[in-house]
């Protein structure tokens, strides 16, 4: 049985409608988002690349004009070899003037800050009592020497016996050691000068009793001065008997006195490692006083020429020691333009305002010698009219 189907009025209608375009319109949409966001960042990033580009072709074009700067040249010179250290002064001779013997002053025989001569009595202490015992000694002495006399001649015309005669000279003997040992303590009451010298401040007065070994004055020798430093054990080796130092204190600035080195010491001291030494200065002016501080320089036998540059060209930082070293580029217009370009030297001693460099310059180098703090490695440079600093007439302590 075959059923016959027809279609309704409404479901012939709704196959006829056309589908509908909202999907088209949604990935039109996003097509359009994507566009513009690609246009976006594509903007974005082509304006810092643009950005960049300008920042560095301005800093390329727009570079800072040369800094002036004092140059000077490397030297190879022969530099004096010096040994410079620092000390003191000593007297040659010099004691506290004291007396033997206790006793009372009773008479001051000489000036605070005279210059006397040896054996020139200073202090006479009261020795009555000794000249008194002196004088009996003497008595007793000529009595005994005329028993002696007495008993020799009886003795030779065999009168009296040699017991007489022994008793005899034994009595004068002992009257003459009695008047010596006299004279002895009334020399020791007589206070004199063991040598010739400056005396110093009076320590005493008159009537003042004294004890032995009271200080009574001081006398110094200022004809010579002892120059006493030290050295380390290394630099020792360098050091001979007769070598010429010289020596500077602070009471005559700029003045330096020559003398030799006269002593070494033969032992280090095992705590320092330091060995002491000692030269002698003639004082004719008697102006260098014991006790002085003193900049001692022993001159030891010439080195080799070495490369040296002024003490303000080396730049002394932690990384090392270095120099601004002038370069020349030639540019394409021809013009000969001039470079500072730091370069790490080796630096050995320092003398007179003069760094030796031992590894690094050769002799021509031409470095910066003032105007370092404004410089760069690489940084152009114009050289000043200005000369170099003058060279330091004191050596370097170091």
């Amino acid at each position: 049985m075959t059923l016959a189907t027809q279609s309704t009025p409404a479901a012939r209608a709704s196959s006829d409608t056309p589908p509908s375009p909202r999907p088209v319109r949604l990935k039109r949409w996003f097509v359009i988002v994507g566009l513009a966001l690609v246009l976006l960042v594509g903007g974005i990033v082509g304006f810092n690349a643009f950005r960049n580009k300008m920042i560095a072709n301005f800093f390329a074009n727009n570079k800072p004009p040369p800094t002036q700067v004092t140059i000077a040249e490397a030297k190879q010179e022969v530099l004096p070899n010096l040994l410079t250290a620092v000390g003191d002064l000593a007297a040659v001779h010099q004691v506290n003037v004291t007396t033997d013997v206790n006793g009372r002053i009773t008479d001051i025989l000489f000036t605070a800050g005279a210059t006397v001569k040896e054996g020139a009595p200073l202090v006479q202490l009261f020795d009555e009592p000794e000249r008194a015992d002196l004088a009996n000694f003497k008595a007793q002495a000529k009595v005994a020497e005329l028993s002696l006399d007495r008993a020799k001649q009886l003795a030779s015309r065999q009168f009296g016996p040699q017991a007489t005669v022994d008793s005899a000279q034994a009595a004068f003997d002992q009257a003459n050691a009695g008047i010596a040992k006299t004279e002895a303590l009334i020399s020791q009451k007589l206070v004199k000068a063991p040598f010739d010298g400056v005396l110093g401040v009076r320590r005493v007065e008159v009537g003042q009793y004294l004890t032995a070994g009271t200080q009574i004055v001081t006398l110094t020798d200022l004809s010579k001065i002892y120059a006493n430093f030290t050295v380390t054990e290394k630099q020792s080796g360098t050091l001979k008997v007769g070598q010429t130092v010289r020596v500077e204190v602070d009471a005559y600035p700029g003045r330096v006195f020559e003398g030799k080195l006269t002593t070494i010491e033969p032992q280090i001291l095992t705590d320092t490692r330091n060995i002491r030494v000692q030269a002698t200065i003639d004082n004719p002016e008697q102006i260098l006083k014991p006790g002085m501080f003193a900049t001692t320089t022993v001159v030891l036998p010439e080195k080799p020429a070495v490369v040296t540059v002024p003490e303000t060209a080396v730049d002394y930082t932690l990384y090392g020691d270095s120099v601004y070293l002038i370069t020349e580029n030639k540019a394409e217009d021809g013009k000969v333009n001039l470079t500072a370009v730091r370069t790490f030297v080796r630096v050995g001693d320092r003398i007179k305002g003069r760094a030796v460099i031992q590894s690094g310059l050769k002799a021509g180098d031409r470095v910066v010698a003032v105007g370092q703090l404004k410089l760069q490695s690489g940084a152009a440079v114009t050289i000043s009219p200005n000369p170099p600093p003058p060279v330091s007439a004191q050596p370097s302590p170091y």
